[in-house]
């Protein structure tokens, strides 16, 4: 099997293995009941709607006045 004949340096080296690391961007689509964008196939996080069903119903913040009632 051949070998090189010299070492390579080390820029050469980590330029070639640099292109890995690459980021890349995420496709999204967006949310037919409120427009977000969203990752493709899951819940969206802003209403939490999926295939035009309420899947993960949003909690309500529930205002400093109105902590414990009774």
């Amino acid at each position: 099997m051949p070998n090189p004949k010299r070492k390579h340096t080390r820029s050469r080296r980590d330029s070639r293995r640099s292109q890995n690391q690459k980021m890349q961007l995420k496709s999204l689509s967006v949310c037919k009941q409120c427009g977000a964008m969203h990752l493709p196939h899951r819940v969206c996080p802003s209403c939490g709607f999926y295939n035009g069903k309420l899947e993960v119903p949003k909690k309500e913040k529930k205002k400093e006045g109105e902590e414990q009632k009774g």
